[in-house]
């Protein structure tokens, strides 16, 4: 993209943030409208109206060789794309929800939240190559086809669960009754904390991601073949422990004890990472030992802190209810890419301001932080024992 439209690296970074701005911005009142009109609408509404914009971006706001669209084309096709992209989230969270019993939902929920470094990771083989091979305008015409094929997937299959004979509410709405918020998520203040937990616990997860590759290769002086598996392995590791913890904590019914235990370690982790940081000084490179080290647990720390997606999202959905489920993830959903568009622009701030040691204190506290947010020491939460 940098190359296609002529860009720097700060406007690159300008437009990639509008899409992302774009979808906090829409999260809350799709996940609002999800609770107001069901999963399958808002799903069929938002897969086909991205698809819709994504055809108007092939035809309008790609470049050619005769032609380059102005910054104002691009950032505002992506900023749409974000708006309507938005829709997705919350809207297919509330559907695993309201179709899974208490038994299911965090492996459920886990397995849902496998989809992003899944599809991120399908998208950085595929898309760099339709870009570099045929054109911008095949690329956001692949994307839209995608999109359409999610339209159609999610008509036929997405449906709201059976109605219990002699009330108004599903299984999941009577099973969630006894345990969720009577206030409305908006307006319980331990939803707010939940999600502004998730959204601390975020921090050092896409300080990972958005900066690990330029550490390992600036300080840690490693190859391409290290980074890339290094940060295989970090992906990889994130999407099968998801899964793992989901299983394990509906079998156990800990999700609390799972949610505390992952902030703890993330905080021992991150503090780690930056005392050996400081120990290594400027001389990472002369000690293969230590690269070594700052390899593995660069790559566990991102593991750790990606790892209690789907348990937070479920407990989240546990105190909201199903009937505002919708709404609940859209909160939180706000906060993850609020959370996203700050901390890679933040980390080069603290860079400069005392190097590498900073940042990964600085993700260490993150941690620290949310670990009383999401789970109250002094308070148990609805729906355990």
């Amino acid at each position: 993209m940098r190359t296609g439209y002529r860009l720097d690296n700060a406007t690159l970074g300008l437009v990639l943030g509008l899409m992302g701005l774009g979808i906090a911005v829409s999260e809350l009142p799709w996940g609002l409208l999800t609770d107001r009109w069901g999963d399958r609408p808002v799903l069929l509404t938002g897969l086909g109206s991205t698809a819709l914009a994504l055809v108007a971006m092939a035809l309008w706001a790609a470049p050619t060789a005769q032609h380059i669209p102005g910054l104002g084309v691009l950032g505002a096709g992506l900023l749409l794309v974000g708006l309507l992209g938005g829709s997705v989230n919350g809207a297919s969270g509330r559907a695993v929800m309201t179709w899974f019993d208490a038994s299911e939902r965090g492996l459920a929920m886990s397995i849902r939240q496998t989809a992003v470094p899944l599809g991120g990771g399908i998208g950085a083989l595929v898309l760099p190559y339709v870009a570099l091979h045929f054109c911008f305008a095949a690329l956001y015409g692949l994307l839209a086809v995608l999109c359409g094929l999610g339209a159609v997937t999610s008509w036929a299959w997405v449906h709201e669960p059976p109605i219990v004979p002699g009330t108004r509410a599903s299984a999941a709405d009577a099973a969630f009754a006894s345990s969720a918020s009577k206030k409305g998520p908006l307006r319980d203040p331990r939803v707010w904390r939940i999600v502004l937990g998730i959204g601390s616990l975020c921090a050092p997860q896409f300080a990972v991601l958005s900066f690990g590759t330029v550490f390992l290769h600036d300080f840690g002086h490693a190859g391409l073949a290290t980074v890339t598996a290094t940060m295989v392995f970090t992906q990889v590791g994130a999407m099968v422990m998801r899964v793992w913890s989901g299983r394990w904590t509906d079998r156990r019914r800990n999700r609390p004890a799972y949610l505390r235990a992952c902030s703890v370690l993330s905080v021992l982790l991150f503090a780690g990472l930056a005392v050996l940081v400081m120990a290594g000084g400027t001389h990472a490179a002369d000690s293969g030992a230590l690269r070594v080290a700052l390899v593995v647990l660069l790559g566990l720390s991102g593991v750790c802190v990606s790892a209690w997606h789907g348990v937070a999202y479920t407990e989240l959905a546990t105190l909201a209810g199903a009937a505002r489920a919708g709404t609940a993830f859209g909160m939180a959903n706000t906060s993850v890419f609020l959370v996203c568009f700050v901390t890679p622009f933040s980390i080069p701030y603290l860079l400069a301001c005392q190097g590498w040691p900073v940042v990964w204190l600085a993700a260490s506290a993150c941690a620290l932080v949310a670990m009383p947010l999401l789970v109250p020491r002094a308070e148990r939460l609805p729906g355990h024992a």
